[in-house]
């Protein structure tokens, strides 16, 4: 298993500003929040001018995505280790957790924490401690990865 060591403060930076500016960008815009659960629930339930524009952020995280990988060559000898079943149930119970948490690390870590939402804070709180016991038991009990 290779790990990329490299660090990229710059390219961090940069992405952070990105997403923040699109947060805010449709906070200003739009009044709602930029947190990716509530937009794909409410693409998938309402209709007219509210699903349009959902609609539209989506497609824009999507191939976004794509070009920018595509650009920066990130995705040149990437293979998935899931088989799509494996990748669908994951999807399915990320889905789940958002619905459970009531929102996604994006609407909570990033919109919430800087509207001062205390739910938010707590939530990624407990969003950061999981996937840090997730990597101590993976890595040192499991003895799994690098």
């Amino acid at each position: 298993m290779v790990v990329s060591t490299m660090f990229t403060p710059w390219q961090a930076i940069g992405g952070g500003c990105l997403i923040g500016g699109a947060a805010v960008l449709l906070m200003w815009s739009m009044g709602r929040i930029a947190g990716i659960s509530g937009i794909v629930a409410g693409a998938l339930t309402e209709t007219g001018g509210e699903r349009s524009w959902r609609l539209s952020f989506l497609a824009g995280l999507f191939f976004g995505a794509i070009v920018a990988a595509y650009f920066s060559g990130a995705l040149v000898g990437v293979q998935s280790v899931a088989s799509m079943p494996v990748l669908v149930a994951a999807g399915l119970l990320v889905g789940l957790g958002t619905r459970m948490g009531g929102g996604c690390t994006s609407g909570h870590g990033v919109c919430g924490i800087s509207r001062f939402s205390l739910r938010s804070v707590v939530a990624t709180m407990v969003f950061m401690a999981s996937g840090a016991v997730t990597v101590f038991v993976i890595r040192h009990l499991l003895g799994e990865g690098v």
